[in-house]
């Protein structure tokens, strides 16, 4: 027998930057620039155009191998399928045909549909060709209730910082980097710390360097979003009682239990 084919990865598509148009083309057509459209400076001094209100979940840019993640399924081809990793921006990876089941596939459909999310592990990451290969048939269940509860919370966090971005209009990665980041760090998950300010416990922005307005407007909105919301609790009883008086029994009874 042959030696086994190499592995395939799957383009990995970084989010989608738009650079500024040279100065002499701006000249020649005005272009219009979308309203949360905005210049921003990387680490690296690259100025970027760049979706204001746009951020991956997590401090590092790409998913470690082994990782579970959270996608949602874009589009199914021969090899495999191409999906779009929900917490790291909306990068592109794919899951090979032979990585979605133990079992023969017989119909793809069955295991995977297009637009719904997906539990998977990260089997290849190339940062410098842009390749990320997945796995669906190497997650365990208790990976998946871990994963999606991550996910979950995760969500709820930059929906916070989200909205805080756009009022204050700030860039929502800087906003991550001065509040989210460091938080998850600190705490393992930055829910955690969000849920610390919600019930007073602790101020996780003791030690963060922002200002008492920004503070003040994420603690509003972490009260907005993660309070608990009041429950109804109904339960249907039966009681009964033998003695002569018994509907005045049943009555002193339960007026006694409010």
């Amino acid at each position: 027998p042959g030696s086994p084919c190499p592995p395939v990865l799957a383009a990995l598509r970084p989010p989608q930057l738009r650079r500024k148009p040279p100065a002499s083309s701006m000249a020649e057509e005005e272009e219009v620039v979308p309203e949360n459209l905005r210049t921003y400076t990387d680490e690296d001094g690259t100025i970027e155009w760049e979706d204001r209100l746009k951020c991956r979940f997590y401090e590092n840019r790409y998913p470690a191998v082994e990782e579970v993640v959270m996608v949602n399924v874009r589009r199914i081809a021969d090899m495999g399928a191409y999906v779009k990793l929900l917490e790291f921006q909306e990068i592109e990876g794919m899951i090979l045909l032979s990585e979605l089941s133990r079992r023969r596939i017989r119909s793809v459909n069955k295991l995977i549909r297009v637009n719904r999310n997906e539990c998977v592990m990260v089997l290849r990451v190339d940062e410098e060709k842009g390749y990320i290969d997945l796995s669906k048939r190497r997650v365990a269940s208790e990976d998946i209730a871990k994963c999606d509860e991550r996910y979950q919370k995760a969500k709820a966090v930059h929906m916070v910082l989200r909205q805080v971005a756009e009022k204050q209009g700030m860039f929502l990665k800087e906003l991550y980097k001065q509040v989210g980041w460091p938080l998850y760090r600190k705490y393992g998950h930055c829910y955690d710390a969000f849920k610390l300010a919600l019930t007073g416990q602790a101020d996780p922005f003791e030690e963060l360097q922002i200002s008492d307005v920004l503070r003040n407007e994420i603690t509003q909105y972490i009260h907005r979003r993660l309070a608990p919301q009041p429950v109804k609790v109904r339960s249907d009883i039966e009681i009964t009682c033998f003695t002569e008086e018994g509907i005045e029994t049943i009555r002193d009874a339960l007026h006694a239990g409010e």
